[in-house]
C-alpha cells in the first residue's frame, strides 16, 4: 500500500470536498472561556488543600471548522482529551463554565450528539463479524430512518472506499493482539464506524498511538481523506513524528494545568508556530531539520518556563493571535442568516423494533461463528440441569 508523504497530505487539505452519497451540514465548533472543575479528591484534602473544587481547565478559547484538521497537543496531563470529552459532552460529572456553539446555536447534547462521532484511543469492536458486516451494523443503527437499505449499502461502499478498508472487507475483526485485524485496520474500522453515522464533526482520541510510523502514516491519511469530505475533524495527538504533525493544518497547545498556550495555524513546515515561539525573548531558536512538535514540547516545559522566567499562558493571552482568535470565535458564534438550529424529529434515529431486529442479526452471526461458546453454553446447561434433577430427586412425593 502507497503512502503519501507529508507534504502530500498537507497540500491535500486545498482539494475541494469530496461529494458523498449521503449529504451533510458541515457545522462549526466555537468555544469560549472553557473551564471545567470536579470535585476535590479526599486524598488531596486529606494533604491540606481546603478548596471544594479542582480545576481541570482554565479559560480555553477556541474553534474549530469544516475541512480543517486540529490537532490538540499538550504534554501529559495539560488536559487535552479532558477538553476533547467536554466539547464532545462525555463529561457527565463535574462543573463546566463558558459556551459552547455550534455553528452560532447554543449546543445542544440531545441534537449534538447526532452529528458528531467519536474515535476512543482503545478500539473497541464485536470480534466475530467481519469489517463489513461492523459498517452494515453501525449504518443500520445510525443513519436516518427514512434511508433505504439500498442507499445505506451504498454509503457503506463509499466510506470503506474512503477509509481503504475494501481489501479486507470480509476479514473478521478478531480480537487484539490475538487474531484478525492488526492494531492500524482497527484503527482504521473505528473510524469509518464513526464516518458511517454521516456526523458533521468527529472527534478522534490519539489516533495514531501504539503504531509504527508506516501504519500511522496510513492511519493519518485516512484521517486526512475524512477532513476532505468537509467535515470538521478534532485529534488529541501525543509526540507525533514530523510527518504527522505537518498533516495537520491547526493546533491548539496546552500545558500542564489545563491552559491554552498556543491555538491557530500551523502553515508550511509549521512556520506560523515556530515564527510564534521564536519571537518570545529567551526562546531557543529551532534546529534545522528538528521535529517542530518535539522542539515546541520541549520550549514550552515547566522547567523551560521556570528558567526563562516566563508564563506562556499569559504571553498567549496577551499576544495578536489570541485578538484574532477572540475575533473568529465571535464570528462563529453568530448563526448564518436564513439557517436553522438543529433539530431531529425523534430521539433515536431507528425505531425500537428496528433496533432490536439490527442487534438480533449481529447477534446471531457472533455466536454462528463461535460455536465453542455456545458448545460451553450447551454443555452447562445440560450439566446444570442433570445436577438440579438428582438434587431434588423424588424429592416432590415425600413432602
Amino acid at each position: 500500500m502507497e503512502v503519501k508523504s507529508s507534504s502530500e497530505m498537507a497540500s491535500s487539505s486545498n482539494q475541494e470536498p469530496r461529494g458523498m452519497v449521503l449529504p451533510f451540514q458541515p457545522l462549526s465548533l466555537a468555544f469560549n472561556h472553557i473551564s471545567y472543575y470536579v470535585d476535590m479528591p479526599a486524598e488531596m484534602k486529606s494533604r491540606g488543600i481546603n478548596k471544594d473544587r479542582l480545576q481541570l481547565l482554565q479559560d480555553i478559547s477556541g474553534a474549530f471548522r469544516p475541512g480543517i484538521l486540529t490537532a490538540l497537543l499538550g504534554v501529559s496531563g495539560a488536559g487535552k482529551t479532558t477538553l476533547m470529552d467536554v466539547l464532545a459532552g462525555r463529561k457527565t460529572g463535574g462543573y463546566i463554565e463558558g459556551s459552547i456553539r455550534i455553528s452560532g446555536y447554543p449546543k445542544n447534547q440531545a441534537t449534538f450528539a447526532r452529528v458528531t462521532g467519536y474515535c476512543e484511543q482503545n478500539d473497541i469492536h464485536s470480534p466475530h463479524v467481519t469489517v463489513y458486516e461492523s459498517l452494515l451494523f453501525s449504518a443500520w443503527l445510525r443513519l436516518p430512518s427514512n434511508v433505504n437499505t439500498q442507499i445505506r449499502k451504498m454509503f457503506v461502499e463509499e466510506v470503506m472506499e474512503l477509509v481503504e478498508l475494501n481489501p479486507i472487507r470480509d476479514a473478521l475483526v478478531g480480537l487484539p493482539g490475538v487474531d484478525g485485524l492488526s492494531t492500524e485496520q482497527r484503527k482504521r474500522l473505528t473510524i469509518a464506524v464513526e464516518l458511517i453515522a454521516n456526523p458533521s464533526i468527529i472527534f478522534m482520541d490519539e489516533p495514531t498511538s501504539g503504531l509504527d510510523a508506516r501504519a500511522a502514516a496510513i492511519v493519518m491519511r485516512t484521517v486526512r481523506n475524512t477532513v476532505d469530505t468537509g467535515r470538521t475533524v478534532v485529534c488529541t495527538i501525543h509526540q507525533p513524528n514530523i510527518d504527522i504533525f505537518e498533516a495537520f493544518d491547526d493546533l491548539l497547545l496546552m500545558k500542564r494545568g489545563g491552559q491554552v498556550i498556543y491555538a491557530g495555524p500551523l502553515g508550511r513546515h509549521s512556520h506560523k508556530l515556530i515564527e510564534y515561539f521564536e519571537a518570545i525573548p529567551g526562546v531557543p531558536k529551532i534546529k534545522d531539520g528538528h521535529n517542530p512538535a518535539t522542539w515546541m514540547l520541549d520550549i514550552s516545559s515547566t522547567s523551560m518556563e521556570a528558567r526563562l522566567e516566563v508564563d506562556f499562558a499569559e504571553i498567549y493571552a496577551k499576544s495578536t493571535l489570541y485578538r484574532e482568535n477572540q475575533e473568529l470565535i465571535e464570528e462563529l458564534s453568530s448563526p448564518v442568516p436564513d439557517s436553522k438550529d438543529l433539530s431531529f424529529p425523534t430521539k433515536y434515529s431507528q425505531s425500537f423494533l428496528v433496533q432490536c431486529k439490527a442487534n438480533f442479526w449481529k447477534k446471531y452471526w457472533s455466536y454462528w461463528r463461535y460455536p465453542q461458546y455456545n458448545a460451553v453454553r450447551f454443555f452447562m446447561t445440560i450439566v446444570m440441569g442433570i445436577m438440579f434433577g438428582l438434587i431434588f430427586w423424588d424429592k416432590a412425593k415425600k413432602t
